[in-house]
């Protein structure tokens, strides 16, 4: 069972007092192949986001990737690899909106190997979490925060509870190789 992520969204009423819009679940909960429960809490299209107070930004059918000049925020709880049926990592990517395999023509790493067109702050709400990165890992716990700049990379579950992972993903113009 996932986490229940509780959603609370502001804004202003037509006097421009500030008011709470929003207090619950977020609209958007969904798995893939992974295994892995995705929440979406809140989009933008633009920056700068434009605020809206009539509908919810989260409303949405989108993959991983943010809109190239918008953002994403999401929580992602990663079941234990354990638990974890054997997947493909061109579903995975599909599933993701990312389209095909991490790197075309290339075995990857882990079947959970990716990339987005975008930066991506990661902050590790509960639990612990390995990153792939095409070379090299990193074990992540409770607190610890990662700036990722568009690298291919999968998450691991190697430990026996759930973890749950907060993202913001801000659309991003790649530069330099890949």
């Amino acid at each position: 069972m996932a986490t229940k992520i509780r959603r609370v969204v502001t804004g202003h009423d037509k006097s421009g007092k500030a008011i709470v819009l929003k207090d619950g679940a977020p609209p958007k909960i969904m798995s893939n192949v992974a295994g892995v429960t995705d929440t979406v809490v809140w989009v933008t299209d633009t920056t700068p986001a434009v605020l809206v107070n009539d509908k919810d930004n989260a409303d949405r059918q989108i993959g991983v990737p943010p809109p190239l000049t918008g953002s994403i925020f999401r929580t992602v709880e990663f079941p234990p690899d354990k638990d974890v049926p054997e997947f493909d990592n061109a579903e995975m990517t599909r599933q993701m909106g990312l389209g095909g395999h991490a790197n075309a023509g290339e075995k990857p790493r882990h079947p959970g190997m990716h990339r987005t067109q975008s930066i991506d702050y990661a902050i590790v709400l509960k639990g612990e979490i390995d990153m792939l990165l095409d070379d090299s890992e990193v074990h992540l716990k409770e607190g610890d925060v990662v700036v990722q700049q568009g690298t291919n990379h999968a998450w691991t579950n190697r430990g026996d509870k759930p973890c749950l992972v907060a993202f913001v993903l801000i659309g991003a113009n790649r530069a330099g190789p890949g």
